[in-house]
């Protein structure tokens, strides 16, 4: 038996998993929140000293939480931007999360590039906000001095790999973790660096792109590092989807995404294709409505949480009445009507009551997530079960409506550090790899999440029957919006 580690830095917090190689069995856990001031206001800031991931890290890992570890894997968040000068020091605050301020310069990448298909070709997704690409051009465009003298591009998860490492001349990052940044591409594999200098104005030096199974190096302690990857790919990993499987999140706003053999291009810009940990595919489509629609109507209705909201749309029926809630409170991405509101329709004497609207909220949110899961099917994308993830998962409204919208099987799993896991089970893989005893090509197989299995049963007829009155309203009133 081996001892593995993977640690997942989040937005937040560092959690670290400590794991048996062989089953994946957890030994023991560590946690430490990120020494992140707030901005004015409130919210996630824009701009994070990456020295924050560090004594995050080496907090998370205290009192001998490492002894033992013979591997570790890294994940951490997406839509990071690490810009380093020529001699490896930060050049500014690193760029993190759901940067508002580069909307305007994704629209100029679009339009410099020649337009949204040409993006799609080039590197599978059409630049959004949040992405490095993006955050590139507006370094460029608002602090030129920081962006010239940024000589090389990192991400979160290959930073914290680099300095776990101990700052070697070899970067190296992952296949999931470069298809999120704008400017590699998933379906040749390789990095398209006219984008960069299209953003930054110049070219920079980018990490090496390695394979899932191999390692980054080795620390001077002589632990294996693997890889590294992104955290939204480090969570498939660790939940071990596969051909067939979905992945439903409910955050505020909401994301579905699949395993699938090969990258899919969409110039509706609906599509992002990432890769996986694992030499596959993870197409992912976006809402911007998700527990928000929950948490506005709750608000709405006067009540304290989500947990009264779920209990009162309990009290309603499939359908709500023939009340129907288009979830479009904060514009949407899937469909793509960034200008739009919400639509309430079916409103008659008999549906105006608190626990109609409240169960037309949970339907509406569904259904706009199912109208994601239909973009991927729709590109042929299998899917025959859904996985779901968030808190919202476990309420009660959520899993009476979920399999019979989905239309198939629904996973609920217990909540664990899926992305910490994801991490440890690269750790093993690169382990077992560098060992002789796994093949580069198959990860080890690890005991499946603890879940709760929903089948839609025999209300899927009055589920397809709520879906198509969704889908009849959305037609009615955005024409057209889903067509690719």
């Amino acid at each position: 038996m081996g001892i593995v580690a993977g640690l997942d830095s989040s937005p937040d917090f560092t959690r670290i998993v400590v794991c048996d190689s062989d089953t994946g069995a957890v030994l023991r856990q560590g946690y430490a929140p990120h020494p992140v001031e707030s901005p004015e206001g409130g919210g996630r800031p824009a701009d994070v000293d990456p020295q924050a991931w560090l004594l995050s890290l080496g907090e998370a890992a205290g009192g001998g939480l490492l002894e033992g570890v013979q591997a570790i894997g890294v994940s951490a968040q997406a839509n990071s931007v690490v810009p380093l000068d020529a001699q490896g020091n930060t050049v500014r605050p690193a760029m993190v999360g759901g940067d508002k301020r580069s909307q305007v310069a994704a629209a100029d990448l679009i339009d410099a590039l020649g337009g949204r298909e040409a993006w799609a070709q080039a590197v599978g997704c059409v630049p959004q906000a949040p992405q490095p690409v993006t955050k590139l051009r507006w370094l460029a465009r608002t602090e030129p001095q920081s962006a010239a003298r940024t000589a090389v591009l990192m991400q979160a998860h290959d930073w914290l790999v680099w300095q776990l490492l101990g700052r070697p001349v070899r970067r190296t990052t992952d296949r999931g973790g470069a298809s999120g940044t704008g400017y590699w591409s998933a379906a040749t594999g390789a990095y398209r660096s006219d984008l960069v200098e299209l953003a930054l104005g110049h070219q920079a030096m980018l990490p090496e792109v390695i394979g899932p199974a191999d390692a980054a190096g080795t620390t001077p302690e002589g632990l294996l590092i693997s890889a590294g990857t992104g955290e939204t790919q480090a969570a498939a990993f660790g939940l071990g989807i596969g051909l067939g499987d979905a992945v439903v999140s409910l955050g505020a706003s909401g994301s579905v995404m699949a395993v699938h053999t090969e990258p899919l291009v969409d110039q509706s810009g609906m599509i992002t294709a990432l890769a996986d940990a694992t030499g596959m595919h993870l197409p992912v489509v976006t809402t911007l409505n998700a527990v928000r629609t929950l948490r506005g109507t709750a608000e709405l209705l006067g009540l304290p949480d989500l947990e009264s909201l779920s209990d009162l749309a309990m009290k309603s029926t499939p359908g709500a009445h023939g009340l129907v809630l288009l979830p479009y409170l904060e514009g949407e991405r899937t469909p793509n009507l960034p200008h739009t509101a919400g639509t309430l329709a079916g409103l008659r004497r008999e549906s105006m009551k608190p626990e109609h609207l409240a169960r037309a909220a949970f339907e509406g949110m569904l259904c706009g997530l199912a109208d994601a899961l239909d973009v991927l099917r729709g590109r042929g994308v299998d899917v025959r079960r859904v996985f779901l993830l968030g808190a919202a998962a476990e309420l009660p409204a959520v899993q009476a409506a979920a399999p019979m919208l989905f239309g198939t099987q629904v996973v609920v799993p217990q909540p664990a550090d899926y992305a910490a896991i994801g991490s440890a089970r690269q750790a093993a893989w690169a382990l077992g790899v560098s060992q002789g005893t796994l093949d580069p090509r198959t990860p080890p197989v690890w005991q499946g999440a603890v879940a709760q299995v929903l089948e839609p049963g025999e209300e899927l007829a009055v589920g397809q029957a709520v879906r198509q009155q969704f889908v009849s309203v959305r037609e009615q009133t955005h024409p057209g919006a889903l067509r690719a």
